[in-house]
């Protein structure tokens, strides 16, 4: 019994979550519902307004036809009861007045069927009636001896227990029997029946119109409905890549205009995307040649550079800060000519990892090593979080020391001279790196956009690390490339937080980062620990 229960429990909650989830992601099926529902409720005001107003009908008609035989019931009675000697007992008399009544009442067929009762009550307060022991109610027996005709519906009960609805009217008599009432007693059975009965057809005929109702609205929802779920699947398909896809035209109605429009803006979009992928295509071809085609004079311009400057000191001090001057920019060119190198690369998808065991420690000291000097020349105190335990994980030693390499330097550069912190640590199936500068910081739309190539947030600010603006493009392409993440979160005049995220096998799930991305809340300067 309790498995049958759950079982049933169960299916429950699924038709739940099913009819929920139908009613969220269907247009159609909430329209059904909402007519349904609606339907429902007027069928249902409507309904109890025509049964109130049928059983008040129906009461009315029935006292009215109650009215009329209360008064010949009372005229039969008092002649019978004239007619018999007062010299014959009372229940005798009563009994034959009765008589009368039913014998009157079958001849006229037509009147409704009722049980006359007469009542007398005795001077000692004792009631007698005909039939024996019938009892009629005391708050219309009280009505009725104060002269009036009264009724009142009632519940009857039968010798065999059961019972049955009836309207019962009584009227006082001028018969020479003091205290004489005629009482007739008409059963509601009938009346109950046809109620029943047109209740009955009336939810019937509420069950078949919004049957009806649904079935047209369904019809009706399903010309316009299929149409837009096409459009919508279409819409899809051309979002994946699907470009010819394109709704078939029927008719001249709005779905029509509907699907002309559409396909006149896929056919735009289509071309326009064509156009992009095209000057994608030419653009990274073109970086690509421009970079390798630049190599062999570069190469050559920096073997003149090196041996000028290596005979510089009988130069005059002009020209030997000239040709200072010009190794240290050819430096500068050939930093961005690598850059612009390893991004085309990617752009071509032609990158690959070489990935080997290694300890994420290894290439931060490294990394850390190319920013010393950096971080020295601007004064900028550089503080490493110690972390005793390696850090293992399969990786690209050199693509994760060059991402690391690149946040050092970009938090050193825009410190401002205020402290850096770096902080490593490692869960089940991730190594995280958090670089935290105390410098300029951050706008919230700007934590998206600084991964983009050559954005600056200020242009007119000098970059210290003589950066070629691709540094950090290039980390968040080595960390894609790992099946990682760089994230940014910053305040803007307080500071800023870098936070790269490495699964410890490359294109691992990460369910678990271990360091929090958060930034920093207040301002420390320079001065302080």
């Amino acid at each position: 019994m309790a498995k049958r229960s759950l079982g049933l429990g169960r299916k429950y909650h699924r038709l739940r979550f099913l009819l929920i989830e139908r009613w969220q992601t269907s247009v159609q099926y909430r329209v059904l519902g909402t007519i349904i529902v609606a339907s429902a409720i007027v069928l249902l005001v409507l309904a109890m307004f025509v049964t109130n107003f049928l059983v008040g009908r129906f009461m009315a008609a029935k006292e009215e036809i109650a009215s009329q035989e209360i008064e010949r019931a009372r005229v039969a009675v008092e002649e019978q009861i004239a007619a018999t000697g007062a010299s014959s007992p009372l229940d005798v008399r009563l009994k034959t007045a009765r008589a009368a009544i039913v014998s009157r009442a079958a001849e006229d067929q037509e009147q409704a069927v009722y049980e006359p009762v007469i009542l007398v009550t005795e001077p000692d307060g004792s009631v007698i009636t005909a039939p024996e022991n019938y009892r009629i109610p005391d708050r219309l027996r009280d009505f009725v001896s104060q002269g009036q005709v009264a009724s009142q519906f009632a519940t009857i009960q039968r010798a065999d227990g059961s019972s049955y609805k009836a309207l019962m009217i009584g009227t006082p008599t001028d018969a020479e029997v003091p205290g004489l009432q005629v009482y007739l007693v008409m059963s509601m059975e009938s009346d109950e029946a046809t109620l029943a009965m047109l209740r009955g057809a009336f939810a019937g005929a509420a069950i078949l119109l919004i049957v009806l109702f649904v079935i047209i609205v369904w019809v009706a929802m399903n010309q316009l409905i299929v149409p837009v779920r096409s459009a919508s699947r279409i819409a899809a398909r051309f979002a994946d890549g699907h470009l010819r896809e394109r709704m078939v035209v029927e008719g001249r109605d709005e779905i029509a205009r509907l699907a002309i429009s559409f396909n006149s803006m896929a056919d735009s979009l289509s071309k326009k995307i064509q156009q992009l992928e095209e000057y994608g295509n030419f653009q990274r071809q073109f970086t690509s040649d421009v970079s390798h085609e630049l190599r062999t004079p570069l190469t050559t311009v920096r073997l003149a550079a090196d041996m000028i400057n290596a005979d510089n000191e009988d130069f005059a001090p002009h020209t030997k800060r000239a040709s200072q001057l010009l190794v240290q920019q050819l430096d500068l060119f050939e930093d961005l000519l690598n850059d612009l190198l390893e991004i085309s690369r990617y752009d071509a998808g032609a990158t690959e990892l070489s990935a080997t065991q290694m300890d994420v420690r290894d290439s931060i000291h490294a990394a850390w090593d190319q920013v010393r000097a950096l971080a020295k020349e601007l004064d900028v105190k550089v503080t490493f979080v110690p972390e005793d335990e390696p850090l293992p994980m399969v990786g690209d030693a050199r693509r994760i020391e060059r991402i690391l390499r690149n946040l050092f330097a970009n938090a050193v550069d825009h410190s401002e001279g205020n402290p850096v912190e770096i902080r490593a640590a490692m869960s089940a199936d991730a190594v995280a790196v958090t670089v935290t500068d105390h410098g300029v910081g951050l706008k919230p739309e700007q934590e998206e956009l600084v991964f983009e190539r050559f954005w600056r947030a200020d242009p007119s600010r000098e970059r210290h690390s003589g950066g070629t603006g691709l540094g950090l493009a290039i980390a968040q392409e080595d960390a894609h490339l790992h099946g990682g993440e760089i994230q940014a979160k910053g305040n803007l005049g307080v500071g800023s937080t870098f936070r790269v995220v490495l699964p410890r096998t490359p294109g691992a799930k990460i369910e678990e980062i271990p360091l929090p991305l958060a930034a920093p809340e207040s301002k420390i300067d320079g001065g302080q620990e």
